[in-house]
């Protein structure tokens, strides 16, 4: 005779039962859904050239933190301005990661940068890359990257005109845009919309090629010196002017993207730009032979140094929550520690690591030369961080006007040591 079954054991055989006979699509709809990110990061990324590889760089970091969300505003070209920035701030709505120049600007930004002296990355930087974001002692801002920047020649294009060796002198510069002329080839890929192209990194030649640039800025700012009367400032005149006889059409409507699509398709041999430009030439025209050279200015004979600097360091917004605070700080030093991050940050976006414990992988013709030049110590400073606050843009704005014949050299000059002058007694 069988025995009753207990109505609670009953139950559960039955409900066992009807589990195992369910559609396998049906349990898995079953599942609770996951949960929404506990904390979201907003980032303010500078460089459109790797908007793409940074989306990627987040959606890594994501799948192992997945309570965290990365939100990404890449700005940069003609769009890299630091109104909206400040607007932001205004309104509390500002991102919580973002970048600053250091110096100068650093002081402007002091009250909304964390102090970020105790994270474990500090030590692992070169000691010269965090002198720039340092106040008081404390460092608030982790290295992005080095960068350089000169003349980058197109070597197929070069040897196409029989240019055999780089020229290091304004006459050899000249000589070799007549040789590229003739054969066809437009010697200079001009993109002169943005005023930083103008205002920061040519004119930043002037002050570098200085005997002595921090003290030159010094004398500027005390007034026993003046840009109109320096020699050394109508020299780099007199390379935008060749750059503009021999280069391509339009160059105040021509952005950089435009500029850099003309030279990654052979449309001009020379142009004046940093490492940053590798990401784009690896996929326009991926094989290139490029070759760097300082910028020759005058006669005086090239010491073979370019400019190399930290362009820009990560910083975290005061503003933030605790949470975000956290949680950004987290994010940084994934970046430069993990396996991960290191790979991004030297095979997708070309850096040139700021830190003695990652080592470049195939960074690239450009950051190779860069990375031979800064071991070597043949480098010429980056000035424009020491510029007083708002100089930058007038200078470049100014320089437009000189290459639109609004203003005359003279004019120019002026206007330069005006906007100093301006600046200085704010």
């Amino acid at each position: 005779m069988m025995r009753k079954l207990p109505l609670i054991l009953l139950t559960g055989m039955i409900s066992l039962s009807l589990t195992g006979c369910q559609n396998p699509d049906d349990r898995e709809m079953e599942k609770p859904t996951p949960s929404k990110p506990d904390v979201t990061l907003t980032i303010r990324n500078p460089k459109v050239e790797i908007s793409t590889q940074f989306e990627q760089m987040a959606k890594t970091y994501e799948k192992k933190n997945p309570h965290v969300h990365i939100v990404i505003h890449t700005v940069g070209g003609a769009a890299d301005t630091l109104s909206d920035l400040k607007a932001e701030m205004a309104s509390g709505k500002a991102p919580d990661i973002f970048t600053n120049t250091g110096f100068e600007n650093a002081k402007l930004w002091r009250k909304y940068l964390v102090d970020l002296s105790d994270q474990p990355w500090v030590k692992d930087a070169y000691g010269d890359a965090l002198n720039p974001i340092k106040l008081n002692g404390k460092i608030y801002g982790m290295p992005m990257n080095l960068e350089g920047y000169g003349l980058i020649y197109n070597k197929k294009l070069f040897r196409k005109a029989g240019i055999i060796r780089e020229p290091g002198t304004l006459s050899e510069l000249t000589a070799a845009a007549q040789k590229l002329k003739k054969a066809g080839i437009t010697p200079f890929a001009t993109g002169y919309y943005e005023d930083w192209k103008l205002g920061v990194h040519l004119l930043n030649i002037a002050f570098a090629m200085q005997k002595d640039p921090a003290t030159f800025i010094q004398r500027l700012n005390n007034g026993t010196a003046r840009i109109d009367h320096n020699p050394t400032f109508n020299d780099v005149l007199d390379f935008l002017d060749l750059t503009l006889k021999y280069g391509t059409a339009n160059p105040l409507t021509t952005d950089y993207t435009a500029e850099v699509n003309s030279f990654a398709n052979g449309n001009a041999a020379i142009i004046l730009q940093g490492n940053w430009i590798q990401p784009m030439i690896n996929d326009l025209a991926p094989g290139m032979k490029l070759g760097l050279m300082p910028v020759p200015i005058n006669e005086e004979p090239s010491t073979g140094s370019i400019v190399v600097s930290v362009p820009n360091y990560w910083v975290v917004n005061k503003q933030a929550s605790s949470e975000e605070k956290k949680e950004a700080k987290k994010l940084l030093n994934w970046m430069v520690s993990s396996s991960k991050g290191k790979a991004f940050m030297t095979e997708k976006f070309k850096f040139i690591p700021a830190f003695k414990t990652i080592k470049p992988a195939n960074p690239g013709p450009l950051a190779a030369e860069i990375m031979q030049h800064y071991k070597e110590g043949k480098t010429l400073s980056s000035n424009w961080f020491h510029f007083p606050v708002g100089v930058r843009d007038e200078f470049g704005a100014a320089m437009k006007m000189y290459v639109g014949k609004k203003l005359t050299r003279e004019q120019l000059l002026h206007e330069f040591q005006k906007s100093w002058e301006r600046s200085i007694s704010q």
